[in-house]
């Protein structure tokens, strides 16, 4: 079932050729900053934004040339995306805040960090496209054809993009929200950021990163995870989710959620500065054979450990 974002309240920002619509729902800090899918929109984060405990406060929106935000004009390369995410935070005067990116939001959210920005708390990336390329210009050419009809998106979907069916309503959204970037902005993704290697960017991240993978991930799947972002962001820490593919802030909410309100209550606790050794331990204790997901990480020097 869909869960509309009733509550929140819209407003503009300035951004670089225009107004940005965005999204606020008040809360505690430290403010989570949601940056959505190729294809998606601030409605994909709303399953999860639903069941959050933690009382914070949540900013979401659509990147430019998608959704809300579809006429503002581009370049859409996620240089301009990252510029985007730090107007709005600038913009709303954020003090304390974490980003929150899946898939290609996950690498905007990788390069805003990279230039270190002010009050920014934490990282937490979902199935996030690494800093280096897990593809070849081949097979992102061939993701140029995603959105080309109702078909095409339908077909990701099913065989790409999840691991169980997801309901009739959420399945119209993300065919909706898909068709309705500009096609500049669609084709910016898979001719460019999809392959721009910022693994020299990622290694100045100082804030701790948590990673949320999908056991079922086709397109980044918890392996390509380990050899290509895990290496090269200091500190990152990976948590594989059971149970779900590549879009599970609809799959799977509730536990997008849950690890969400833990990484925040690990940042309120420890107030301004805590240690992504802390992160690690804290987030994740001993192994509960019920909690439906698996902690991996991996050293500066490239080894992995489990635990």
């Amino acid at each position: 079932m869909s869960v509309p974002v009733n509550n929140m309240k819209s407003t503009e920002v300035d951004v670089t050729g225009g107004r940005l619509p965005v999204w606020t729902q008040p809360g505690e800090p430290p403010t989570l900053v949601f940056l959505h899918i190729w294809g998606g929109s601030h409605r994909t984060f709303a399953p999860v934004i639903a069941r959050l405990a933690s009382g914070c406060a949540v900013v979401s929106y659509d990147h430019r040339g998608w959704g809300a935000a579809r006429d503002l004009p581009g370049p859409y390369g996620i240089s301009e995306l990252a510029d985007d995410a730090l107007a709005v935070i600038a913009g709303l005067g954020l003090g304390r805040y974490v980003l929150v990116g899946h898939s290609m939001g996950g690498k905007v959210a990788q390069l805003a960090a990279s230039r270190r920005p002010e009050g920014l708390a934490a990282l937490a990336l979902i199935a996030p496209a690494p800093p280096r390329p897990a593809f070849d210009a081949k097979a992102a050419e061939a993701l140029t054809h995603a959105f080309d009809s109702r078909e095409t998106v339908s077909d990701a979907l099913e065989h790409m993009l999840t691991a169980q069916p997801l309901p009739p309503d959420l399945r119209e959204q993300m065919i909706n929200d898909g068709l309705a970037g500009n096609r500049e902005a669609q084709l910016a993704w898979p001719l460019g950021g999809i392959t721009m290697d910022i693994t020299a960017a990622t290694r100045a991240i100082e804030v701790p990163v948590h990673v949320l993978a999908g056991r079922q991930d086709r397109v980044d799947p918890p392996e390509s995870l380990q050899a290509n972002l895990l290496p090269f962001i200091p500190g990152a820490r990976m948590t594989v989710v059971e149970g779900t593919g590549h879009l599970s802030p609809l799959e799977v909410p509730e536990l997008i959620a849950k690890e969400l309100d833990q990484l925040t209550k690990l940042i309120h606790r420890g107030g301004e500065i805590f240690l992504a050794e802390d992160l690690h331990r804290d987030l994740h204790p001993p192994a509960d054979p019920e909690c439906g997901s698996k902690d991996i990480s991996t050293e500066e020097d490239g080894r992995k450990t489990h635990d």
